[in-house]
């Protein structure tokens, strides 16, 4: 039996929503994030999904009502924590491995935030589900890091650049394309936090 076939809403009539496994699950929400990147949000269709990866379009439908709701399933399913794990004793140094390990991934989570850039001010669950998969999870591993920066008396707890750190790093990682028309690889990001972020909370 071919998967379109295994997927086809007739095999599974006795139920009024078909049981996925979580590997089949994920290769939907790879097709999604990958026609995301490579193609925008408005390209992004069921009946392409469905295509890309074997499966009627009533199987699609039948998990998800909308392409909305796919997509935002999908955005949950990429959220991860890229900064665990960073902690060198110096403030100053956990923010060089921070601008070292954004470089691995800016292409493509700036890929994927430009490609829902308008559909994100439009549908609130679509925004949110990109806040909490591709902004909330760095931006508390980043506070984290701050905060154990205070602990070690390193900057005061009420030094006032303290609340920009992560702003400053997220908006670099974003801007730079739309304004230079290149991703910010780790050398640049490396720069950036030498010259702006580590003189802001007066750390060499």
């Amino acid at each position: 039996m071919t998967s379109q076939a295994a997927d086809d809403p007739g095999t599974v009539a006795a139920s009024r929503r078909s049981k996925l496994t979580p590997e089949r699950e994920q290769e939907f929400f790879d097709a999604v994030l990958e026609q995301l990147r490579e193609c925008g949000y408005d390209a992004v269709t069921m009946e392409g999904v469905a295509t890309s990866t074997r499966c009627s379009k009533s199987t699609l439908y039948r998990q998800w009502k909308t392409k909305p709701q796919l997509v935002a399933a999908a955005l949950r399913s990429y959220r991860q924590v890229r900064f665990t794990g960073i902690d060198t004793g110096s403030l100053a140094d956990d923010l060089r491995a921070v601008a070292r390990t954004a470089a691995g991934w800016s292409a493509s989570d700036t890929k994927l935030m430009h490609a829902l850039g308008h559909a994100v001010m439009q549908d609130p669950e679509l925004r949110q589900a990109l806040r909490e998969a591709l902004v909330e999870p760095e931006m508390a591993a980043l506070r984290e890091i701050l905060r154990r920066g205070v602990q070690r008396g390193e900057v005061a707890a009420d030094h006032p650049a303290l609340d920009f750190v992560p702003t400053q790093i997220f908006g670099v990682l974003r801007a730079r394309p739309m304004l230079e028309g290149e991703y910010a690889d780790a050398e640049y990001i490396t720069r950036f936090v030498e010259a702006a972020v580590l003189p802001a909370l007066g750390l060499t």
